[in-house]
């Protein structure tokens, strides 16, 4: 589980990022990244209804992201907020989202700079 310092909670941090932060598309993941005056990457996902009406399976897939950010965050730069949104049509399988994340935070340099 993501840990609470490192989540995006409020509504006008989800705008912040997404009317100032830079956007990057990988595959059917959108990721946006804004700096924030913190020493923390914090995190956001977006999962609407048109990728899955199921509410199981939108769960399903936010879990799997957390987790996969999990694991990557001692290799991001701190002093971010992401927001990963996801498109209708992602598979639900956690080899091919974990390639695609890891694309995306190089692609947009949210790596440090040893990754």
């Amino acid at each position: 589980m993501l840990k609470i310092e490192n989540r995006l909670k409020k509504q006008k941090d989800f705008e912040n990022v997404f009317k100032n932060g830079r956007g990057f598309k990988q595959g059917s993941l959108y990721l946006k990244v804004q700096k924030n005056d913190l020493e923390l990457v914090r995190f956001g996902f977006i999962v609407s209804k048109k990728f899955s009406k199921k509410a199981v399976d939108r769960n399903k897939i936010k879990r799997i992201l957390r987790e996969i950010v999990k694991v990557e965050l001692p290799k991001i730069k701190p002093g971010i907020d992401i927001v990963i949104l996801v498109n209708p049509g992602t598979e639900i399988d956690f080899e091919k989202l974990q390639k695609t994340v890891k694309d995306l935070f190089k692609k947009s340099k949210c790596l440090t700079l040893g990754d």
